[in-house]
């Protein structure tokens, strides 16, 4: 006789938020315990969202369970474990804090907060609920293609590494009479495409190099100042115009403990690019490049190899054993932007199931915030080299 299949334990999720971010976080959660064999089986439990109407239509379209109306009614059910943060900027310390000090696993989107005293204190309150898994969602460290990157680099396949590039650039801001929305407003973004876009690379840069920038010189602008509000009227009939009070481009440059450069580059002006993330990464053996709009691709310069064979190569990064492409399809058949977060939620639950720290951690998204700081305070200073203050995790 058989013996009946033992359920998999459930891990009850409750997010707050339902726009873009909520429609790809619940993707993930959907499909990880179906792509990956997990020791805890996510549950869609609630999604939470101020208008009743729209969270409701949300929660039958993306598969949740039940709704809330106060991000406070999920920190007192029982049948939840994880609170996943898809809010503006503006709260995410304020739910983090009291959902860690209410027990719950915490997964927060990026940037970690508006400042670094926001992060500081949500890295604290996970410091101090140390049972308690506290992740920020840096979703591209689990493109298979950098997470391949990130392990050759770690074995050594660059040597030391002398030069980092990054760029991250998109162009939904080029048409000044696009309205005025929360992101291009500091109290509830706190910054622009600095936080927007460069913490994304900011991000991938420490997490590819291994080490911490340690200082930065920098450059941002505001090219379009005043924009329409939405549904408002002005004196002469037009839409009414409200203030743009964040960056829309920044470039700084930056230098790691071990000697390495590194140049960034974040715009939402970028006439003609989507979602144009870039990088190449030089280093005395070889270099490595990757575009995200070919993802399932890296570039790899082997500087060991003779002059007669030298040349870039391309690793087409869908075989199973590349990272996370055990969980997918036949090799040559690609994946997306959305698996990137069906990675994220394999990676929390295998955290929460085995009582390991997260990576990327609070820790991580203080140390990210820390470098966005000391960008805004270059830039403010007509571009003088600011240090970033040194990582002492909580």
């Amino acid at each position: 006789m058989t013996s009946p299949a033992v359920p998999t334990p459930r891990l009850g999720i409750g997010m707050v938020g339902y726009a873009f971010m909520g429609a790809v976080h619940s993707q993930g959660w959907r499909t990880a315990g179906r792509a990956f064999p997990l020791p805890l089986r996510p549950e869609l439990t609630a999604i939470c969202g101020r208008d009743a109407g729209a969270v409701r239509a949300a929660a039958d379209r993306m598969g949740w369970a039940s709704t809330e109306n106060d991000w406070r009614a999920l920190l007192t059910r029982d049948d939840i474990d994880v609170i996943d943060i898809c809010t503006p900027g503006d709260s995410h310390a304020e739910i983090a804090v009291a959902a860690l000090d209410a027990g719950k696993h915490v997964l927060c989107e990026k940037p970690l907060a508006n400042t670094v005293d926001e992060a500081a204190a949500m890295t604290a309150a996970a410091a101090r609920n140390p049972g308690r898994i506290a992740m920020v969602g840096f979703n591209y460290r689990r493109t298979p293609a950098l997470a391949l990157a990130r392990d050759m680099i770690g074995s050594g396949r660059l040597g030391a590494l002398r030069h980092l590039r990054l760029t991250y650039l998109q162009d939904w801001l080029v048409d000044p009479g696009f309205p005025l929305t929360w992101r291009l407003e500091r109290e509830r973004a706190g910054s622009g495409a600095l936080g927007d876009l460069g913490a994304h690379i900011v991000d991938l840069a420490q997490h590819l190099a291994g080490e911490d920038l340690t200082g930065v010189t920098a450059l941002t602008s505001t090219f379009v100042e005043e924009r329409p509000l939405a549904g408002s009227r002005g004196a002469s009939g037009g839409a009414a115009l409200g203030r743009v009070t964040v960056d829309d481009a920044a470039l700084f440059t930056g230098r790691f403990p071990s000697g390495a450069l590194a140049s960034f580059e974040a715009s939402r002006f970028a006439t003609g690019r989507k979602n144009a993330l870039r990088l190449e990464v030089n280093g005395e053996l070889g270099s490595l490049a990757f575009d995200l709009e070919r993802l399932n691709e890296l570039h790899f310069y082997d500087g060991t190899a003779p002059d007669a064979e030298a040349g870039f190569r391309r690793i087409l990064v869908t075989e199973p054993e590349h990272p996370y492409l055990s969980g997918w399809w036949p090799p040559g058949h690609g994946l997306g932007y959305e698996h990137t977060f069906v990675h994220q939620a394999r990676d929390l639950v295998q955290a929460v199931a085995d009582g390991i720290p997260p990576s990327p951690s609070f820790a991580d998204g203080l140390q990210v915030q820390r470098v966005l700081a000391a960008v805004e305070e270059s830039a403010e200073k007509a571009s003088v080299y600011t240090p970033v203050p040194p990582r002492n995790d909580q």
